[in-house]
């Protein structure tokens, strides 16, 4: 496709249009933020986030925003059902920085192994955690409480799922602004679609990627209770725009 085409033109606006609108610190982004953190799942979360961006966005070129606003009711149902949940997140958040409880592994850089050492040593390393007692290699209070109902593969995915489509914000961005800017392409909205899933597909492979090289930065108790507080306030404040909209 030449650069200079209409197509290619389309196609660039969509992906720019996604990535201007899902790189904001939403739900979703903290979610499989903190879940690469702990390296739980990330492949396959990531995955769920763009073939969901990827339906909504379909759903908003085809036309589906249109029949959403003659049923203004299955709005106001989802936007409802993202505030409870958003809330019960962001209060389990602070209920994790405020009290830490249990232990579990902290993510950690593999430890260069020695020459001649015994693979029953060194079980761990191939997947980055760390077992042991001292302060490197710690066991903390502060994973537990948000790695136990996510450490299967269910939960996480429900979770995940939870955050993109009970979010009505998913919808405005996707279905509703992406669907009808892309109406103005004619027949080359199809192309403007899939430059914004593009955008979807670079950002979360971006993220996912580097989450794993925040966990760095969370190696001790008080560096995840900070994390789970600024977890808490962007939940909250996410339901209460929610509630008020």
């Amino acid at each position: 496709m030449p650069l200079s085409s209409p197509g290619f033109t389309a196609l660039i606006a969509g992906l720019g249009l996604t990535l201007s609108l899902i790189i904001a610190p939403g739900a979703q982004n903290i979610f499989l933020l903190r879940m690469g953190i702990l390296r739980r799942h990330i492949v396959v979360l990531a995955l769920i986030c763009m073939a969901s961006d990827a339906l909504l966005i379909a759903a908003g070129v085809a036309g589906f925003g249109a029949v959403v606003r003659h049923v203004p009711w299955l709005f106001d149902v989802v936007r409802w059902f993202g505030v409870a949940f958003l809330v019960f997140y962001g209060l389990s958040a602070a209920w994790r920085a405020w009290r830490p409880s249990g232990q579990t592994l902290v993510v950690d850089e593999p430890a260069p192994t020695p020459a001649g050492s015994g693979s029953g040593s060194d079980a761990g390393s191939d997947s980055g955690l760390s077992l042991g007692t001292g302060t490197a290699a710690v066991l903390t209070r502060e994973v537990t409480a948000v790695a136990a109902p996510t450490r299967t593969l269910v939960p996480a995915i429900l979770s995940c799922l939870a955050m993109t489509w009970l979010n009505p914000h998913a919808y405005l961005d996707t279905v509703f602004l992406i669907g009808s800017v892309s109406a103005g392409y004619g027949d080359l909205r199809w192309l403007f679609g899939a430059g914004a899933v593009l955008g979807s597909v670079i950002w979360f492979t971006f993220l996912a990627y580097a989450s794993r090289y925040a966990a760095r930065l969370l190696r001790s108790p008080r560096s995840w209770r900070i994390l789970d507080a600024l977890i808490a306030v962007a939940m909250l404040a996410l339901a209460a725009s929610l509630a008020l909209s």
